[in-house]
């Protein structure tokens, strides 16, 4: 049965997903590139920048995961864009004319807009929907196969409070951020839905893995 599946999704030692002051120009905020780093680092992460090279130890391994049996994606609209109001029409994401999704993607947003189609197979779909509405339409654009939830911290929560999440990889970088996003804030007892496994990372990073004790669908 397709799950829902959280990928490297990074937070500070104190549990924030990203910094304060998000703009266009800072898409971390005062975090900075130092969350999703580790990634940057590994023979994955160098190939979605058309490099060649990278680490291809555990934190490769983990990170290539997020690629295999995904048929579309879900996201927040401040992963897409960081600004409030409307999406500004010539806005395309961050990530070029080639983004690395190369499925549908649903930007979940209080501004829809009409779908806006990209090289390589990625076609970006606002909605302006429920957790659960949104899970349903990306099954159906999947295909059969999973779907990735792409954050950011808001959604993420969102959709654990929803319990909705099949499972998940956070990745806890070792610097302490003391503003921003906090991912746990409301998520009690998130070890009682969850196996939770601890994977030491290549680079000072700690991988947490969880896998739905449940693993049926809720939809």
């Amino acid at each position: 049965m397709p799950r829902l599946r959280l990928h490297s999704f990074s937070i500070s030692l104190d549990g924030f997903g990203t910094g304060e002051g998000l703009s266009q120009d800072a898409p971390f905020g005062h975090a900075g590139q130092r969350l999703p780093q580790w990634m940057f680092a590994t023979a994955m992460g160098a190939r979605m920048f058309g490099l060649e090279g990278g680490t291809t130890g555990v934190d490769n391994e983990l990170a290539e995961t997020a690629w295999q049996g995904i048929g579309a994606e879900i996201m927040g609209r401040r992963k897409f864009h960081t600004g409030t109001g409307p999406i500004p029409e010539d806005w395309h994401g961050w990530w070029g004319p080639n983004p690395p999704f190369h499925t549908p993607v649903i930007v979940l947003t209080s501004h829809p807009r009409e779908p806006l189609t990209m090289e390589g197979g990625t076609t970006f779909h606002f909605r302006d929907t429920t957790p659960a509405e949104a899970l349903r339409e990306a099954f159906e654009l999947a295909d059969g196969q999973d779907v990735r939830l792409g954050g950011g911290v808001t959604t993420v929560r969102e959709f654990l409070d929803a319990d909705l999440v099949d499972e998940f990889h956070i990745v806890v970088v070792p610097i302490v951020l003391g503003r921003g996003q906090r991912l746990w804030d409301g998520q009690e007892g998130l070890e009682s839905r969850f196996d939770i496994r601890v994977v030491p990372g290549d680079d000072g990073v700690t991988h947490l893995v969880g896998t739905r004790r449940d693993s049926s669908s809720v939809l």
